[in-house]
């Protein structure tokens, strides 16, 4: 089962609670449509969350870099390196099959780890999704009548420049904390959260 997807007519998330998701999205406030593998038939979806798309830069441009390196700056090199023996056309035809088989599982692999690792926000509790292997998934969860501190940090020029920045939240269930890293919006994040709690509270 996927660990998120689009509800059904009977699912708890109803049409009118907000607007469909964007597929990439990393912010979505009320979103309409959105189900999660371990929701409950009370939980209503309230804030969506995935790291800011900035992160993916880094290792997005080091793919550029493997991709182009075969056909630009290898064949730079061996111009100005003599090599004494000639090698056949199908070793290097199998080299390059390999090399880009691996570049395509390094794209894959970041991006499926910054694709399924999410945090979300319903009316009854916060449950972060940490996805580390191809076949490994983790889930922790808290209810929002258990929290008792929620903060937000910011630093750097990126997370100031680009708004994102780590919500930690303080709990008295078995999990401590938990921390939303590198997300849009922290002190929106905060402060819906809170909302939540005092609403539960009250």
């Amino acid at each position: 089962m996927p660990t998120i997807f689009n509800g059904s007519e009977k699912s708890a998330v109803k049409p009118e609670h907000g607007k469909l998701m964007a597929p990439l999205a990393s912010f979505a406030y009320m979103p309409g449509g959105v189900r999660f593998e371990t929701q409950e038939p009370e939980d209503v979806v309230e804030l969506f969350l995935r790291q800011h798309p900035i992160v993916n830069v880094p290792w997005l441009i080091l793919a550029a870099v493997l991709v182009a390196l075969p056909t630009s700056v290898i064949p730079l090199i061996f111009r100005h390196i003599h090599i004494p023996v000639d090698i056949p056309l199908g070793y290097i035809t199998v080299g390059l099959v390999f090399w880009y088989l691996a570049t395509f599982g390094f794209i894959l692999t970041n991006f499926i780890h910054w694709f399924f690792n999410i945090y979300i926000v319903t009316n009854e509790r916060i449950v972060d999704i940490d996805f580390y292997y191809l076949l490994y998934k983790h889930f922790s969860q808290a209810e929002l009548s258990k929290i008792q501190d929620i903060s937000f940090t910011a630093s750097g020029v990126l997370s100031t420049v680009f708004n994102y920045g780590d919500v930690t939240i303080q709990t008295a269930s078995e999990l401590p904390t938990l921390d939303f890293e590198k997300v849009p919006y922290p002190e929106k994040v905060v402060e819906t959260i809170r909302g939540l709690t005092e609403k539960i509270r009250k």
